[in-house]
């Protein structure tokens, strides 16, 4: 796969849930942060947040951008901001509220 293919498969973004237990999403361009119970993803389309219970990575392909997470997915929620520095703070605000 050539770099201007890789360029062009980080710009497509879907989520596709099964059973609310395993989740597959496309278009990840960086991980920020992940726990048991969140993950904080920043995606071609904004800040997603997953919230659930024994939540799990199970696959990460940095290449083509895509993230498998499997637990019980209670919600994916996504969080537009201005400013890069704003997002990461009040993503972490409502995250750890």
């Amino acid at each position: 796969m050539d770099r201007e293919q890789t360029n062009l498969n980080n710009y497509n973004h879907s989520i596709s849930l099964l059973e609310r237990k395993t989740l597959v999403i496309t278009g990840v361009k960086k991980i920020e942060n992940f726990d048991n119970h969140h993950f904080l993803l920043e995606t071609t389309m904004g800040f997603l947040i997953v919230k659930g219970e024994d939540l799990e990575l199970i696959k990460l392909d940095t290449l083509s951008g895509n993230v498998s997470i499997k637990g019980s997915i209670d919600s994916m929620d996504y969080v537009l901001d201005n400013t890069k520095k704003n997002k990461e703070e009040s993503i972490l605000n409502r995250l750890f509220k």
